[in-house]
């Protein structure tokens, strides 16, 4: 079987190729064998090797093929939808755990790059929120007010403060967080792989599992060409769970759905521009459903996106639709090509809450970020090598819940897209 390619993507064109990286054949043990080799599933296996695990990572094509190398990379401190009080009334204690540990996932992801030495394009200049109507400043206020009780540096901004953020007369105010802002997402994971190699961890590419099971006490994991035991594991394969072999996880594939992201960068901006366009090169993504969202990469290429109810002609139409956008909120950026133009999927929930499971003794799974998994994966990787290797539940951010899988999931997949057409509704209302 051949390697599936990277996306044809920004960060694959920018970012120096992963190291050499063996499919697995034959029989392997470990301490701990991680599913996914993307932030999750490789922050968890650097964190288990760091506590004197030994742990082998199977990846079904290359690290960061999923979404993990093919997002925004915006780095975001919070979750898309539910506010704090929303999250501590579903989860608890947990929750408050976990909303602490939102909070201040920015600063985690960034000090993790910095002390581990990843070069990938790291810009800690903030995440803004701007308000695209009177009713979405209220909601502004309500999260400003939310998060800060929990150790987010965030800040409530009016109509002339955020104009100074965004260069922009598009937005009634808005929010923003200090920790947050933006990274190349592809570098990031390829360096973290490195980073798990040096410490002893063992990565398999082209390695897809297909089925793991308990077998004497321990797990065994399956891929066409090899086994791996080990006494613990972790599922780290959300929106891309089912992609490689369907039989893999079907009640936690069939607890999210996968929504298809557009990304896209446009040529590089001259610098007279660049200036007046997110001139403090804060990352920004706003209040509409149907997102209005921009960063920079280290190339001043504005790196932004959209989404699709109909994917015929996508990729041209998708660039008409958002040069017309940009020329929208900044006049001054004048004609827009796009370079790079690519897409991924991430993996939603219906209530926008991440979900944590037991699978059984020693093995943890995750899914559901929700547009927020950048920041959100590496923290929680810290949080399931912890559980792992025997932290109390009471000890770390992890609400773990019984899985429920959705009802006609199959349906539900396929009608996704259409959930546009809702949120071009309700942005036009307001709340």
């Amino acid at each position: 079987m051949n390697v599936p390619q990277p996306a044809p993507s920004l960060w694959n064109a920018v970012t120096t190729p992963d190291d050499a990286c063996p499919a697995l054949a034959g029989a392997a043990s470990a301490t701990a064998v991680v599913i996914g080799a993307g932030f999750t599933g490789l922050s968890t296996a650097l964190h288990l090797a760091q506590a004197g695990c030994e742990v082998v990572v199977l990846e079904a094509a290359t690290p960061g093929f999923g979404a993990s190398g093919r997002n925004n990379g915006l780095v975001i401190p919070t979750l898309t939808r539910p506010n704090p009080r929303d999250i501590v009334a579903a989860y608890g204690a947990a929750g408050e755990r976990l909303v602490r540990l939102i909070a201040g996932s920015a600063d985690y992801l960034f000090d993790t790059a910095r002390s581990l030495g990843i070069d990938a394009e790291a810009e800690q200049t903030g995440w803004a929120q701007p308000a695209h109507s009177p009713g979405r400043l209220k909601i502004s206020e309500e999260r400003v007010r939310q998060w800060t009780q929990y150790g987010a540096r965030a800040t409530l901004h009016d109509r002339a403060g955020m104009r100074e953020i965004t260069g922009s007369d598009a937005w009634f105010g808005g929010l923003s967080i200090a920790s947050g802002g933006h990274i190349n997402p592809l570098a990031l994971v390829r360096g973290l792989a490195r980073a798990a190699r040096r410490a002893g961890v063992r990565i398999y590419c082209n390695s897809p599992a297909q089925a793991f099971e308990r077998v004497d006490g321990r797990w065994r994991v399956t891929t066409p060409q090899a086994t791996v035991t080990a006494d613990l594991l972790t599922l780290a394969t959300h929106a891309y769970t089912d992609q490689f072999a369907p039989a893999l996880a079907p009640s936690l594939a069939r607890e999210i759905v996968p929504v298809l992201s557009w990304q896209m960068a446009t040529e590089p901006l001259a610098d007279s521009v660049r200036a007046r366009i997110l001139p403090r090169r804060t990352g920004m993504s706003d209040t509409h459903g149907d997102l209005y969202f921009a960063r920079y990469d280290a190339r001043n290429r504005l790196v932004t996106g959209g989404a699709l109810a109909v994917a015929l002609n996508g990729r041209e139409r998708l660039q008409t639709r958002i040069a017309d956008r940009l020329k929208r909120l900044w006049p001054q950026i004048g004609d827009v090509r796009f370079d790079y133009v690519w897409n991924g999927y991430i993996a939603m929930t219906t209530d926008y809450l991440p979900r944590f499971h037991k699978l059984g003794p020693g093995a943890l799974a995750w899914a559901g970020c929700n547009g927020r998994g950048v920041a959100l994966s590496i923290s929680l990787g810290r949080e399931i090598a912890k559980s792992l290797t025997g932290a109390r539940d009471e000890d770390v951010a992890l609400p773990f819940s019984d899985m429920r899988p959705l009802p006609m999931h199959g349906l539900l997949r396929r009608l996704a897209p259409m959930k546009i057409f809702e949120y071009r509704l309700r942005d036009r209302m307001e709340v």
